[in-house]
């Protein structure tokens, strides 16, 4: 009896100390989450689509990378097409982890649409939409903007495209929306951005020198990275701390010059963006079109047959 009791608080014991360690995890999990994109361009603009047309994250994000996007040129009211967002880049290359280790590219994209377009409910998609967008999360911009859409930060090598399902408005339901040409705006980055919301710079950037001088001194730190003593030109001695994960481009005796590149630029990554151009087609205007088509062609064939009727008069006329 002492045994199966002293079994039972075990057993009961290794259920608790699983319970803490899943809910350690998930809250860990999402404290990584909030301090990736798009949560700062969350958190910091209320509309991530500034008043010149310039998307929010190329202030972090400042290398410029081409981005494209493919949609149908026109879709019918309450209807799900598809935003297809190109994100391409060399799936090769690596970039300083925030550790300053080298690791693989993420991406991340935001899609602005017209107002009363937003994401379509997964119970609405096809199977063969469903197992395009499978373990992509797409989620909106805030509450108040489901017009605008964002993903991200997801592996780069296996999402550089990225499929959006956008369920399409209805104007008989919605007054505010109209059949009309709409554009639609998209942002995509690959990378790591080079500054952060605060203003501080990431390590995703190349170490300068402060001030003109002669390097006399490179040591190599234990945990990673140099120390660079440079003599100023008035013999003030500074010293330029470059993190791990940096390459040196510099020796000791070279001369340098005020904001001049101590280590490689380690940035490979980089944000773009694009637009296109979207109609919402309003479906008694295809019918008028099919009915006017028909009655063209009836008219036509009806114009063939009274012209052959005719020249067949005009030949019996001729032979009599």
């Amino acid at each position: 009896m002492k045994n199966n009791s002293l079994k039972y608080w075990i057993k009961q014991g290794n259920r608790i100390i699983y319970i803490f360690i899943c809910i350690f995890s998930i809250n860990f999990i999402n404290t990584l989450n909030t301090y990736a994109f798009p949560i700062y361009a969350q958190q910091a603009y209320e509309d991530p689509r500034e008043a010149t047309g310039r998307i929010v994250c190329a202030n972090c994000h400042l290398a410029q990378k081409p981005v494209y996007i493919e949609t149908p040129k026109a879709v019918l009211p309450n209807s799900i097409f598809e935003a297809t967002v190109k994100i391409p880049y060399d799936i090769n290359i690596q970039q300083p982890l925030g550790n300053g280790e080298k690791g693989s590219l993420n991406i991340g994209a935001i899609l602005v649409l017209p107002e009363g377009f937003k994401l379509a409910p997964k119970k609405l998609l096809s199977q063969e939409l469903k197992q395009k967008t499978k373990n992509i999360y797409v989620q909106p911009y805030s509450t108040s903007k489901n017009n605008i859409l964002v993903v991200g930060p997801i592996a780069g090598d296996q999402n550089q495209e990225i499929t959006f399902p956008i369920l399409s408005p209805d104007p008989s339901k919605d007054k505010n929306v109209h059949f009309f040409k709409y554009p639609i705006y998209i942002g995509g980055n690959r990378g790591r951005g080079q500054i952060y919301p605060t203003g501080d710079k990431s390590n995703n950037n190349a170490i300068v020198s402060s001030n003109n001088g002669t390097i006399i001194d490179i040591v190599s730190q234990e945990t990673g990275g140099y120390k660079v003593s440079i003599e100023k030109t008035n013999g003030e001695i500074y010293t330029e701390t470059i993190p791990t994960g940096l390459e040196l481009i510099v020796n000791k005796g070279n001369n340098v010059t005020a904001n001049q590149n101590l280590t490689n630029d380690p940035n490979v990554g980089g944000f773009g963006q694009n637009e296109t151009e979207i109609v919402l087609q309003n479906p008694n205007r295809i019918k008028g079109m099919i009915a006017f088509f028909f009655t063209v062609t009836l008219a036509q064939i009806f114009f063939v047959l009274k012209k052959k009727q005719w020249e067949k008069v005009q030949a019996a006329e001729l032979n009599f």
